[in-house]
């Protein structure tokens, strides 16, 4: 992530609904993850990077147009900077010896002087404080049993967010700046944090507060139950008020209502973000319908008991014609053990619309964690049983 624009920059950004750029030499190039206000990322070489540096723009052609002039006034091309292989070593050979490592990593578990001075409490358990913004105590346990209640069918369910291709984890989870007109934002100013003290959504990872506030939060998701937005923005129904989608779950929840994503191919996408799951799951979210799942992302679901269903080939939300007002009901799960379900949606006027779905519990491992609520409610319970039993 890079740090804050200018003020000047941004504000030039927003005033002339620019297209801005970033050109980076590492992985992460998802819209709205280097930079909020980037709508576009390039990935490219190390000395590429600082080429289109120098050029300041993205508007040329590098086989031919210049970078820039050098002291001399004359033009400077790519060809006359671009380092040869020898010039690489030589730096390399140059810059980097075994005897850095050695010193940098030789006192690496000691400590600076800011992290001996932190005071740690004594015991095994561990003392939670409630006034940090950056670690909280999750809900995650609240209300468990050491039985797991039996899986039963979805009724009344409403849809939370209607989505389109390639919705990727960072969409659904952002890990980037946090944006100040945010649900996120709004909680950690309310604590007293101030927008430079804001860091990124990756930093606060281990604070659920911020992490559900920012799912489906990504500035660049676009949800077809709020046509014409950008962000994390839905519709609520049927009072039809649009909101935030963190508020819109809040206020759902508020009223005992299960939610639903319905998504198009290749769903959860990109790095396997254990909060694009985890948040999913403490907004309400019960279950998926999508047309295909990226396979890590559909094994997170099920590891925080949402379920993961998929469309027949050639259906989706627009070939049934959904437009995500509907109510949802999900029929015969069986305990889990269902290999497909009916979904029947049904609209304010007109006729219900009925289709079967996939079930995506691939292996008898999964169906266990799913039966019992998540892969934390499973192991905790295996450890409960175990201690017992000694």
């Amino acid at each position: 992530n890079s740090g804050p624009l200018l003020p000047e920059i941004s504000e030039a950004v927003r005033a002339g609904d620019l297209v801005a750029c970033s050109v980076l030499s590492g992985n992460r190039n998802f819209e709205g993850r280097v930079h909020p206000e980037t709508k576009m990322n390039f990935l490219a070489s190390p000395p590429l990077v600082v080429a289109y540096a120098l050029a300041g723009t993205l508007d040329l052609d590098l086989t031919s147009e210049p970078l820039g002039a050098g002291s001399d006034g004359k033009p400077v091309y790519l060809k006359d900077i671009w380092p040869s292989p020898s010039e690489i070593q030589q730096v390399i050979a140059g810059s980097v010896d075994a005897e850095m490592f050695k010193k940098s990593y030789s006192s690496v578990y000691a400590g600076d002087e800011n992290w001996n001075a932190i005071k740690v409490p004594s015991g095994k358990i561990y003392e939670w404080d409630e006034k940090s913004t950056y670690v909280k105590n999750p809900p995650y346990f609240e209300g468990m049993t050491m039985q797991p209640a039996p899986v039963s069918d979805i009724r009344n369910a409403r849809v939370l967010a209607l989505l389109g291709d390639s919705v990727t984890t960072d969409h659904i989870s952002p890990a980037g700046n946090i944006a100040k007109s945010s649900p996120a934002a709004q909680y950690l100013m309310s604590l007293g944090v101030q927008p430079f003290d804001f860091n990124s959504y990756g930093s606060r990872r281990g604070n659920h507060e911020v992490m559900m506030r920012g799912t489906f939060a990504n500035i660049r998701l676009r949800n077809l139950l709020a046509p014409g937005t950008e962000g994390g923005v839905t519709t609520h129904i049927p009072s039809g008020e649009q909101m935030s989608i963190y508020d819109a779950a809040m206020r759902y929840k508020q009223e005992n209502t299960p939610l639903l994503i319905i998504a198009g191919k290749e769903y959860g996408t990109g790095s396997s973000r254990d909060w694009a799951a985890k948040g999913t799951m403490l907004l309400g979210v019960k279950a998926v319908i999508a047309e295909s799942f990226e396979r890590i992302h559909r094994s997170n679901l099920i590891g925080m008991g949402v379920l993961p269903l998929m469309f027949k080939d050639g259906q989706n939300a627009e070939s049934l014609g959904l437009t995500g007002k509907e109510t949802y009901e999900i029929i015969g799960l069986n305990g889990g053990a269902a290999k497909m379900v009916t979904v029947v949606a049904t609209p304010a006027s007109g006729a219900p619309i009925k289709f079967e779905v996939r079930v995506r519990i691939d292996t008898p491992k999964e169906r266990e964690y799913f039966q019992h609520g998540g892969i934390l409610h499973y192991v905790l319970r295996q450890l409960a049983s175990a201690s017992k039993a000694a």
